[in-house]
């Protein structure tokens, strides 16, 4: 076992799990700079540790009934169809115009955290390592004309939508997807933050698991390597169900998003 590749692994879940989305964009940098990994392998390993920890939590989310299963499938299926294209894009993309662009994502995710610590403080306490009641919502959909949701083709366009854009960027950049998903759940079905962010890790799961599947499909894998790393990202959400009740909140989430801005520059000028 290597203590680095734990090491790593636990703090790619302990943030994924101390964030309420935008968390997972640390495990690139993480991997592209501890462990010298070339682009592909950074972004392809990173959603494999990405799948495992959000895989956990979203277990832990199920037993306590905070999933709002129609979109997660919806927004799940969708978004698990057009990773694989994003990873194959990837692998035809120069490796600098990648990190470039992969820098400009990490900047724009940290902005709106850091803004949305500063707007909405008392929403920065809802994370995914956390958990809370299990009072269920009426689903809402704010493209039909009734407010509510109906399996009618605007509503179940908009999450598809939805699904396809966080696939396709997952697929590309490695990441989760929760800055996208998210905002999308608050925005487009009125849901509460905390079951926005429960529902994002089965989607999250779902996305990511498929973009992992598609890079093995295309290059070798160093399978204890992912093994250490996966065991370390579920020992970090673990760790943040722990520490949550104490860490979450403005603060911490203003400082993860000056990290991700830090390891956005070093990637950049990597």
């Amino acid at each position: 076992m290597s203590p680095l590749l734990l090491a790593i692994g636990i703090l790619i879940g302990a943030v994924l799990g101390l964030t309420g989305a935008g968390g997972s964009v640390l495990a690139v940098p993480l991997l592209l700079i501890c462990l010298k990994l070339d682009p592909a392998s950074a972004t392809g390993l990173a959603l494999g540790v990405v799948a495992a920890s959000s895989g956990y939590g979203a277990i832990q989310r199920i037993r306590q009934r905070e999933i709002l299963w129609i979109p997660a499938a919806l927004f799940g299926i969708s978004g698990a169809i057009f990773a694989p294209p994003g990873r194959l894009l990837a692998s035809h993309l120069p490796s600098e115009w990648l990190l470039g662009s992969f820098s400009v994502l990490s900047l724009v995710i940290a902005v709106r955290m850091f803004l949305q610590s500063i707007q909405h403080p008392e929403l920065a306490k809802v994370v995914r390592a956390d958990s809370g009641d299990s009072t269920q919502e009426p689903l809402l959909c704010r493209l039909s004309d009734t407010g509510r949701f109906d399996w009618r083709v605007r509503c179940m366009a908009g999450l598809s939508v939805g699904g396809v854009l966080t696939g396709l960027l997952s697929g590309l950049f490695g990441v989760g997807g929760g800055f996208l998903i998210v905002p999308f759940l608050n925005q487009l079905n009125g849901v509460s933050m905390r079951h926005a962010v429960a529902t994002s890790l089965v989607i999250i799961a779902a996305i990511a698991s498929s973009g992992f599947v598609a890079h093995i499909s295309t290059h070798v894998v160093d399978w204890s390597q992912l093994a250490q790393l996966a065991i370390g990202g579920i020992a970090g959400m673990v760790l943040g169900s722990v520490l949550a009740r104490w860490l979450a909140g403005a603060r911490l989430q203003q400082v993860f998003a000056i990290v991700i801005v830090v390891m956005a520059v070093l990637v950049w000028f990597r």
